[in-house]
């Protein structure tokens, strides 16, 4: 009985030496900063709200703010794009250190006309962005980002429809590498200091 205690001590030990170690390693690796990876996202070629064409080297020699939504977006998209203006107007008054992007993930009715009229209302400091929709759609994918078409009508799929949509901003540095995000009612303080610390690091 007395070696049978002692097997399952050593077992027990065993057991929470292996956790301790697994522990300890996950939480190195959740500590590494993301920024050190290669730049976010894929490659791709589509089209700015002026007609003229955009790639991911857009993305690159300042830090960007990322944000994928459609101009028929009843609440999240207007609201995210009117309080990011706000925010970079605080922490980029001068509007050269910092660079944003609105892209649709409905570019079926989103062309880059629409996306100029929907966001010069908004913003002169974020570009709208459009494409073939097979364009956007490995732009989405690339990014990770969660888009899917949703009838209004479920018996008329072929209807009017919405876009389910991710609705957090992808924070980007200079390097085009992901930096963190910024989540739809995100505290405005939070959200201001999560720009900030982007531009200092640059």
């Amino acid at each position: 009985m007395k070696n049978f205690r002692i097997a399952v001590w050593i077992a027990v030990l065993l057991v929470a030496g292996v956790l301790g170690w697994l522990t300890l390693n996950i939480t190195k690796t959740k500590d590494l900063p993301l920024a050190a990876e290669g730049p976010y996202g894929v490659p791709f070629t589509l089209v700015a709200q002026d007609g003229k064409p955009i790639t991911e080297q857009a993305l690159r020699g300042k830090p960007s703010a990322l944000f994928f939504g459609f101009t028929h977006c009843p609440e999240v998209c207007p609201t995210t794009l009117f309080e990011l203006n706000g925010w970079m107007e605080k922490v980029d008054p001068a509007g050269n250190k910092l660079n944003a992007y609105f892209v649709t993930v409905d570019p079926e009715r989103d062309t880059p006309e629409i996306m100029n009229q929907y966001v010069s209302n908004v913003s002169k400091r974020i570009t709208g962005i459009s494409g073939a929709p097979d364009k956007i759609a490995d732009v989405v994918k690339g990014f990770r980002v969660y888009a899917k078409k949703v009838p209004v009508d479920e018996n008329n799929p072929n209807g009017d429809y919405t876009m389910d949509h991710t609705a957090s901003v992808f924070l980007l540095d200079g390097q085009g590498r992901f930096a963190g995000t910024i989540a739809y009612g995100e505290n405005p303080d939070t959200a201001v200091k999560k720009l900030e610390n982007l531009i200092t690091k640059g």
